[in-house]
Protein backbone atom coordinates (compact mmCIF):
# COMPACT_ATOMS: atom_id res chain seq x y z
CA UNK A 1 0.00 0.00 0.00
CA UNK A 2 2.85 2.37 0.86
CA UNK A 3 4.53 1.60 -2.46
CA UNK A 4 1.27 2.21 -4.38
CA UNK A 5 0.72 5.48 -2.56
CA UNK A 6 4.22 6.57 -3.54
CA UNK A 7 3.49 5.79 -7.19
CA UNK A 8 0.28 7.82 -7.06
CA UNK A 9 2.01 10.76 -5.43
CA UNK A 10 4.79 10.72 -8.02
CA UNK A 11 2.21 10.61 -10.82
CA UNK A 12 0.29 13.52 -9.30
CA UNK A 13 3.50 15.52 -9.00
CA UNK A 14 4.34 14.76 -12.63
CA UNK A 15 0.87 15.90 -13.68
CA UNK A 16 1.30 19.13 -11.74
CA UNK A 17 4.65 19.78 -13.39
CA UNK A 18 3.09 19.09 -16.80
CA UNK A 19 0.37 21.66 -16.25
CA UNK A 20 2.95 24.30 -15.35
CA UNK A 21 5.11 23.50 -18.35
CA UNK A 22 4.53 25.36 -21.61
CA UNK A 23 3.33 22.84 -24.22
CA UNK A 24 5.35 22.26 -27.37
CA UNK A 25 3.90 23.20 -30.74
CA UNK A 26 3.68 20.00 -32.82
CA UNK A 27 4.20 20.33 -36.57
CA UNK A 28 1.76 18.23 -38.58
CA UNK A 29 1.77 17.60 -42.30
CA UNK A 30 -1.12 16.00 -44.23
CA UNK A 31 -0.81 12.40 -45.33
CA UNK A 32 0.25 11.90 -48.93
CA UNK A 33 -2.44 12.99 -51.39
CA UNK A 34 -4.73 14.14 -48.58
CA UNK A 35 -5.88 17.38 -46.97
CA UNK A 36 -5.51 15.90 -43.47
CA UNK A 37 -3.21 13.58 -41.53
CA UNK A 38 -4.17 9.96 -40.83
CA UNK A 39 -1.85 7.70 -38.82
CA UNK A 40 -2.28 4.27 -37.22
CA UNK A 41 0.04 3.10 -34.42
CA UNK A 42 0.36 -0.50 -33.29
CA UNK A 43 0.08 -0.87 -29.52
CA UNK A 44 2.67 1.42 -27.88
CA UNK A 45 4.31 2.74 -31.05
CA UNK A 46 3.02 6.30 -30.62
CA UNK A 47 6.19 8.05 -29.47
CA UNK A 48 4.29 11.24 -28.64
CA UNK A 49 2.43 9.58 -25.77
CA UNK A 50 4.12 11.51 -22.96
CA UNK A 51 4.79 14.83 -24.69
CA UNK A 52 2.73 17.81 -23.54
CA UNK A 53 1.92 19.51 -26.85
CA UNK A 54 -0.63 21.39 -28.92
CA UNK A 55 -1.32 22.11 -32.58
CA UNK A 56 -3.83 24.10 -34.67
CA UNK A 57 -5.25 20.86 -36.11
CA UNK A 58 -8.41 19.36 -34.62
CA UNK A 59 -7.51 15.83 -33.50
CA UNK A 60 -9.70 12.73 -33.48
CA UNK A 61 -8.22 9.71 -31.68
CA UNK A 62 -9.58 6.16 -31.61
CA UNK A 63 -7.92 3.76 -29.15
CA UNK A 64 -8.88 0.18 -29.93
CA UNK A 65 -9.17 -1.53 -26.54
CA UNK A 66 -7.06 -1.12 -23.45
CA UNK A 67 -7.19 1.38 -20.61
CA UNK A 68 -5.18 4.49 -19.80
CA UNK A 69 -5.14 8.13 -18.82
CA UNK A 70 -6.48 11.22 -20.57
CA UNK A 71 -4.75 14.54 -19.99
CA UNK A 72 -6.43 17.33 -21.95
CA UNK A 73 -6.08 20.95 -20.89
CA UNK A 74 -6.68 21.04 -17.15
CA UNK A 75 -8.66 17.79 -17.24
CA UNK A 76 -7.24 14.44 -16.11
CA UNK A 77 -9.28 11.23 -16.16
CA UNK A 78 -9.06 7.56 -17.12
CA UNK A 79 -10.62 5.40 -19.80
CA UNK A 80 -11.31 1.66 -20.01
CA UNK A 81 -12.09 -0.59 -22.98
CA UNK A 82 -10.64 1.86 -25.47
CA UNK A 83 -11.55 5.48 -26.15
CA UNK A 84 -12.77 7.88 -28.82
CA UNK A 85 -11.64 11.45 -28.18
CA UNK A 86 -11.90 14.71 -30.11
CA UNK A 87 -9.54 17.53 -29.20
CA UNK A 88 -10.06 21.06 -30.44
CA UNK A 89 -7.57 23.37 -32.09
CA UNK A 90 -4.64 24.43 -29.85
CA UNK A 91 -5.96 22.52 -26.83
CA UNK A 92 -2.86 21.12 -25.05
CA UNK A 93 -2.79 17.39 -24.40
CA UNK A 94 -0.59 14.33 -24.00
CA UNK A 95 -0.79 11.16 -26.03
CA UNK A 96 -3.06 8.48 -24.62
CA UNK A 97 -1.31 5.15 -25.11
CA UNK A 98 1.95 3.65 -23.95
CA UNK A 99 3.36 0.19 -23.23
CA UNK A 100 1.03 -0.21 -20.25
CA UNK A 101 -2.24 0.64 -22.03
CA UNK A 102 -2.85 -2.80 -23.51
CA UNK A 103 -4.63 -1.47 -26.60
CA UNK A 104 -4.58 -3.23 -29.99
CA UNK A 105 -3.78 -0.04 -31.92
CA UNK A 106 -4.40 3.69 -32.03
CA UNK A 107 -5.65 5.70 -35.02
CA UNK A 108 -5.10 9.45 -35.07
CA UNK A 109 -6.83 11.84 -37.51
CA UNK A 110 -5.59 15.45 -37.52
CA UNK A 111 -7.65 17.99 -39.43
CA UNK A 112 -6.35 21.49 -40.25
CA UNK A 113 -8.93 24.08 -39.17
CA UNK A 114 -9.26 25.18 -42.79
CA UNK A 115 -9.10 21.73 -44.42
CA UNK A 116 -12.58 22.26 -45.92
CA UNK A 117 -11.84 25.81 -47.05
CA UNK A 118 -13.77 28.87 -45.90
CA UNK A 119 -16.33 28.59 -48.68
CA UNK A 120 -17.24 24.93 -48.11
CA UNK A 121 -17.26 25.02 -44.30
CA UNK A 122 -19.80 27.86 -44.38
CA UNK A 123 -22.26 25.97 -46.58
CA UNK A 124 -25.56 25.09 -44.86
CA UNK A 125 -24.82 21.37 -45.28
CA UNK A 126 -21.69 21.75 -43.15
CA UNK A 127 -23.37 23.29 -40.09
CA UNK A 128 -23.02 20.07 -38.05
CA UNK A 129 -19.28 19.98 -38.66
CA UNK A 130 -18.94 23.68 -37.77
CA UNK A 131 -20.78 23.04 -34.49
CA UNK A 132 -18.67 19.98 -33.73
CA UNK A 133 -15.41 21.88 -34.26
CA UNK A 134 -16.67 24.55 -31.89
CA UNK A 135 -17.67 22.02 -29.21
CA UNK A 136 -14.37 20.17 -29.55
CA UNK A 137 -12.53 23.20 -28.11
CA UNK A 138 -13.29 21.73 -24.68
CA UNK A 139 -12.37 18.16 -25.61
CA UNK A 140 -15.00 15.46 -26.14
CA UNK A 141 -14.95 11.76 -25.18
CA UNK A 142 -17.51 9.60 -26.99
CA UNK A 143 -18.93 6.44 -25.43
CA UNK A 144 -21.26 3.52 -26.05
CA UNK A 145 -22.36 2.55 -29.54
CA UNK A 146 -20.86 5.76 -30.96
CA UNK A 147 -17.40 4.83 -29.77
CA UNK A 148 -17.61 1.33 -31.21
CA UNK A 149 -19.22 2.11 -34.58
CA UNK A 150 -17.33 5.32 -35.32
CA UNK A 151 -14.10 3.72 -34.13
CA UNK A 152 -14.55 0.96 -36.72
CA UNK A 153 -15.15 3.56 -39.45
CA UNK A 154 -12.04 5.50 -38.44
CA UNK A 155 -9.92 2.37 -38.73
CA UNK A 156 -11.32 1.65 -42.21
CA UNK A 157 -10.23 5.09 -43.47
CA UNK A 158 -6.69 3.77 -44.02
CA UNK A 159 -7.99 1.36 -46.65
CA UNK A 160 -9.92 3.95 -48.66
CA UNK A 161 -8.61 5.91 -51.66
CA UNK A 162 -8.42 9.69 -51.44
CA UNK A 163 -11.96 10.75 -52.40
CA UNK A 164 -13.68 8.00 -50.41
CA UNK A 165 -11.46 8.81 -47.41
CA UNK A 166 -12.49 12.48 -47.62
CA UNK A 167 -16.19 11.60 -47.78
CA UNK A 168 -15.66 9.09 -44.98
CA UNK A 169 -14.24 11.67 -42.58
CA UNK A 170 -17.14 14.05 -43.33
CA UNK A 171 -19.63 11.29 -42.50
CA UNK A 172 -17.77 10.50 -39.28
CA UNK A 173 -17.77 14.14 -38.18
CA UNK A 174 -21.47 14.49 -38.93
CA UNK A 175 -22.24 11.33 -36.90
CA UNK A 176 -20.26 12.64 -33.93
CA UNK A 177 -22.15 15.93 -33.91
CA UNK A 178 -25.49 14.08 -33.85
CA UNK A 179 -24.43 11.67 -31.09
CA UNK A 180 -25.63 12.14 -27.52
CA UNK A 181 -23.11 9.61 -26.17
CA UNK A 182 -20.31 11.91 -25.05
CA UNK A 183 -18.85 13.83 -22.15
CA UNK A 184 -17.09 17.18 -22.14
CA UNK A 185 -13.57 16.77 -20.79
CA UNK A 186 -12.26 20.30 -20.25
CA UNK A 187 -15.41 22.22 -19.38
CA UNK A 188 -14.39 25.47 -17.73
CA UNK A 189 -10.75 24.54 -18.17
CA UNK A 190 -7.99 26.45 -19.87
CA UNK A 191 -6.91 26.66 -23.48
CA UNK A 192 -3.28 27.48 -24.13
CA UNK A 193 -2.88 29.48 -27.28
CA UNK A 194 0.39 30.52 -28.83
CA UNK A 195 0.85 34.25 -28.55
CA UNK A 196 -0.14 36.19 -31.68
CA UNK A 197 3.46 37.26 -32.17
CA UNK A 198 4.56 33.62 -32.02
CA UNK A 199 1.89 32.56 -34.51
CA UNK A 200 2.92 35.27 -36.96
CA UNK A 201 6.61 34.47 -36.59
CA UNK A 202 6.16 30.70 -36.92
CA UNK A 203 3.92 31.16 -39.97
CA UNK A 204 6.56 33.39 -41.58
CA UNK A 205 9.22 30.74 -40.97
CA UNK A 206 7.06 27.87 -42.23
CA UNK A 207 6.03 29.78 -45.34
CA UNK A 208 9.66 30.54 -46.15
CA UNK A 209 10.57 26.86 -45.83
CA UNK A 210 7.60 25.81 -47.97
CA UNK A 211 8.64 28.21 -50.72
CA UNK A 212 12.40 27.69 -50.56
CA UNK A 213 13.00 24.13 -49.27
CA UNK A 214 14.62 23.11 -52.59
CA UNK A 215 17.37 25.63 -51.94
CA UNK A 216 19.87 25.90 -49.10
CA UNK A 217 18.39 27.86 -46.18
CA UNK A 218 21.09 29.08 -43.82
CA UNK A 219 20.51 29.87 -40.16
CA UNK A 220 21.67 33.43 -40.84
CA UNK A 221 18.99 33.79 -43.52
CA UNK A 222 16.08 32.35 -41.55
CA UNK A 223 17.10 34.14 -38.34
CA UNK A 224 17.11 37.45 -40.20
CA UNK A 225 13.64 36.70 -41.60
CA UNK A 226 12.42 35.93 -38.07
CA UNK A 227 14.00 39.15 -36.78
CA UNK A 228 16.25 37.34 -34.31
CA UNK A 229 19.91 36.55 -33.74
CA UNK A 230 21.00 33.04 -34.71
CA UNK A 231 21.35 31.77 -31.10
CA UNK A 232 17.99 33.29 -30.13
CA UNK A 233 16.32 31.82 -33.20
CA UNK A 234 17.71 28.33 -32.52
CA UNK A 235 16.44 28.39 -28.93
CA UNK A 236 13.08 29.80 -30.00
CA UNK A 237 12.49 27.30 -32.80
CA UNK A 238 13.43 24.31 -30.64
CA UNK A 239 11.17 25.57 -27.85
CA UNK A 240 8.22 26.11 -30.19
CA UNK A 241 8.51 22.93 -32.26
CA UNK A 242 10.64 20.45 -30.34
CA UNK A 243 12.93 20.16 -33.38
CA UNK A 244 16.04 21.92 -34.60
CA UNK A 245 15.51 24.02 -37.71
CA UNK A 246 17.83 21.77 -39.71
CA UNK A 247 15.84 18.66 -38.74
CA UNK A 248 12.59 20.38 -39.61
CA UNK A 249 13.78 21.36 -43.10
CA UNK A 250 15.16 17.88 -43.75
CA UNK A 251 11.88 16.27 -42.70
CA UNK A 252 9.96 18.66 -44.94
CA UNK A 253 12.19 17.62 -47.86
CA UNK A 254 11.77 13.93 -47.09
CA UNK A 255 7.97 14.20 -46.97
CA UNK A 256 8.10 15.95 -50.35
CA UNK A 257 10.36 13.18 -51.70
CA UNK A 258 7.91 10.55 -50.41
CA UNK A 259 5.09 12.25 -52.29
CA UNK A 260 7.10 12.34 -55.52
CA UNK A 261 8.06 8.67 -55.16
CA UNK A 262 4.40 7.74 -54.81
CA UNK A 263 2.92 10.05 -57.43
CA UNK A 264 5.49 11.01 -60.07
CA UNK A 265 7.26 8.83 -62.69
CA UNK A 266 10.61 10.47 -61.95
CA UNK A 267 13.91 8.73 -61.33
CA UNK A 268 15.06 8.53 -57.73
CA UNK A 269 18.05 10.69 -58.59
CA UNK A 270 15.75 13.39 -59.98
CA UNK A 271 13.58 13.20 -56.88
CA UNK A 272 16.65 13.57 -54.68
CA UNK A 273 17.59 16.91 -56.24
CA UNK A 274 14.00 18.04 -56.74
CA UNK A 275 13.49 17.65 -52.97
CA UNK A 276 16.39 19.91 -52.03
CA UNK A 277 19.12 17.33 -51.44
CA UNK A 278 22.44 17.85 -53.21
CA UNK A 279 24.00 14.53 -52.24
CA UNK A 280 22.41 11.26 -53.39
CA UNK A 281 24.10 9.13 -50.73
CA UNK A 282 22.93 11.48 -47.97
CA UNK A 283 19.41 11.44 -49.42
CA UNK A 284 19.27 7.62 -49.39
CA UNK A 285 20.56 7.42 -45.84
CA UNK A 286 18.20 10.14 -44.58
CA UNK A 287 15.18 8.65 -46.33
CA UNK A 288 15.77 5.21 -44.85
CA UNK A 289 16.23 6.67 -41.37
CA UNK A 290 12.99 8.64 -41.77
CA UNK A 291 10.75 5.93 -43.30
CA UNK A 292 12.53 2.69 -42.45
CA UNK A 293 12.87 1.89 -46.17
CA UNK A 294 15.14 2.88 -49.02
CA UNK A 295 13.54 5.15 -51.67
CA UNK A 296 13.34 2.28 -54.17
CA UNK A 297 11.79 -0.11 -51.62
CA UNK A 298 9.31 2.59 -50.59
CA UNK A 299 8.26 3.15 -54.21
CA UNK A 300 7.93 -0.58 -54.91
CA UNK A 301 5.84 -1.12 -51.79
CA UNK A 302 3.57 1.77 -52.74
CA UNK A 303 3.11 0.29 -56.24
CA UNK A 304 2.07 -3.04 -54.69
CA UNK A 305 -0.53 -1.28 -52.52
CA UNK A 306 -1.98 0.52 -55.55
CA UNK A 307 -1.96 -2.69 -57.63
CA UNK A 308 -3.73 -4.70 -54.93
CA UNK A 309 -6.31 -1.93 -54.51
CA UNK A 310 -7.05 -1.88 -58.24
CA UNK A 311 -7.40 -5.67 -58.39
CA UNK A 312 -9.90 -5.86 -55.53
Amino acid sequence: MIELKGVILREMAAEGNMQNKKPTLELIQPSFGSSFSLMTYDKNKNDNARNWHFHPEVELVYINGGSGKRQIGSHISYFTDGDLIMIGSNLPHCGFTDKYTGNKNETVVQLPPDFLGEDLINRPEMKNIRYLFERSKSGLAFTGVTKRKVGEKIQLLQQKPGFERFIGILEILNTLQLSEEYQILNAGGFHIQAEIQDNDRINTIFNHVRTNFKESISLDEISDIAGMTVPSFCRYFKKMTGKTFTNFVNEYRLVHASTLLAEKPMSITEICYESGFNNFSHFNKSFKAFTGKSPSAYRNEFKKVISNSENQ
